[in-house]
């Protein structure tokens, strides 16, 4: 295990119960890295050679040599040359956040999809730093026929970089068409989509569970949950639905991460609704609240329907119960997905939201149309049913339009229904 000191530079301590490297810290451990030494300086702003200065640099190079460490970890994005003028002066590895998060997005990642989007992260943020791995550029190919003007070698690596990349973005091209394909599926059998989002290990993935039934990968560590997983979600008053529980977003997340996962993404932005969980025993979870829904803007989901949960009330005095906004629908939720609590008004709440896209319509089926009233049963919410001394059945119900589109493309049932609103 890697001995690593971390470091963070602030403007000005704020007296709170967030200490300045306590997500870095848990970004580290979720990596697999050992601390063994923090460093928290004050200055108002970055220095162009070293990002901490010289005598500061002089200063953590005593406590690298004094713990042993192998590597050290900032706090905030760290150019290549600020990076390599380090690793002359501190003689160790240097890491910034960016290139933390890759790393464990790499040990995270295990579909094929999300090794693809994770390796085109990483070599964005690889062609930007070729130099510091080069300290002989002048040097050329030599050899039998290839002396004279040349490629240095730094060229050669960025070629294959860029040739690598392509590659990758064709391949991911080709999943995102994929997925779409997916998604018009699923728009076709009138199942809305319900997405999780929150703040990394803001309790996602145990919601999930709690909701589903379904056993997902479940740690309290940053960024557990990587690839996308969606389950069938049965829900009061309403009926089917596809739970969809999606990567966590976390403070300052690197823009080459959210382009290599735009296609997984963007099933947030088409999802009818957006759960957005946040960690309410966190002292910063409005801070971490208005990060996701930043990110949310950026990818296009931030005009999808949102119910928040506070979850964790375990952890803290409160208990279950709903807010509702002025369109009188719950806006918040207070509950508990270790325990359970507060479960049951998520699910109504949803039920309710999803429900209300929908009109009511009234079907008078002949009696020889006993598979489409049963298709009926199973698609819509069926609110009343007579049948009278003809064997006409008369049906109140409630129908999105995905499902009044489907009932009009059912050809083999035509003039087995009439409609009367």
């Amino acid at each position: 295990m890697e001995r690593a000191i971390i470091v963070a530079q602030v403007r000005r301590l704020v007296d709170d119960d967030r200490p300045p490297l306590r997500e870095l810290e848990a970004l580290t451990r979720s990596a697999g890295a050992d601390i063994c030494g923090r460093l928290v300086l004050i200055r108002s702003r970055p220095v162009a050679a070293t990002f901490i200065g010289k005598g500061r640099a002089l200063e953590l190079a005593q406590m690298v040599g004094r713990h042993r460490a192998t590597l050290v970890i900032f706090d905030h994005p760290v150019s290549p040359v600020q990076e390599r003028n380090l690793e002359k002066i501190l003689q160790c590895r240097v890491l910034d956040r960016t290139g933390l998060i890759l790393d464990i997005f790499a040990q995270r990642a295990t579909s094929s999809e999300g090794k693809l989007q994770v390796e085109l992260a990483q070599l964005k943020h690889l062609s930007t730093r070729l130099v510091r791995g080069w300290l002989h550029l002048e040097r050329q190919k030599g050899g039998v026929g290839l002396r004279g003007p040349g490629e240095t070698q730094l060229e050669t690596d960025r070629r294959l970089i860029s040739a690598r990349i392509k590659s990758l973005t064709r391949a991911l091209q080709r999943v995102e068409s994929q997925r779409a394909l997916r998604r018009r599926a699923r728009h076709r059998v009138a199942l809305p989509t319900v997405s999780l989002a929150g703040y990394t290990n803001a309790g996602k993935s145990s919601l999930f569970k709690r909701l589903t039934g379904e056993h997902t990968h479940i740690a309290d560590q940053l960024f557990a949950t990587l690839d996308p997983t969606m389950r069938r979600l049965e829900l009061p008053g309403f009926g089917a639905a596809v739970l969809s529980d999606t990567v966590g977003f976390i403070r300052e997340l690197p823009h080459t991460l959210v382009a290599a996962f735009h296609s997984t993404l963007e099933e947030m932005a088409s999802a009818a609704c957006l759960v957005l969980v946040n960690d309410y025993a966190d002292p910063g979870f409005a801070d971490y609240r208005r990060a996701v829904e930043k990110v949310l803007h950026e990818i296009g989901a931030g005009e999808v329907p949102v119910i928040h949960v506070n979850n964790k009330i375990d952890l803290t005095a409160d208990h279950a119960r709903v807010q509702r906004g002025r369109d009188g629908l719950v806006s918040t939720i207070w509950l508990s997905a270790q325990t359970g609590e507060g479960i049951d008004l998520l699910q109504q709440a949803l039920g309710e939201l999803l429900g209300r896209r929908r009109r009511q319509y009234v079907l008078n089926l002949k009696p020889q149309a006993g598979a489409l009233r049963a298709h009926l049963y199973q698609r819509c919410e069926v609110v009343d049913e007579q049948v009278d001394e003809a064997g006409l059945i008369r049906l109140k119900l409630k129908m999105g339009s995905a499902d009044r589109g489907w009932l009009e493309a059912q050809t083999q049932f035509k003039g087995a229904w009439s409609e009367r609103e």
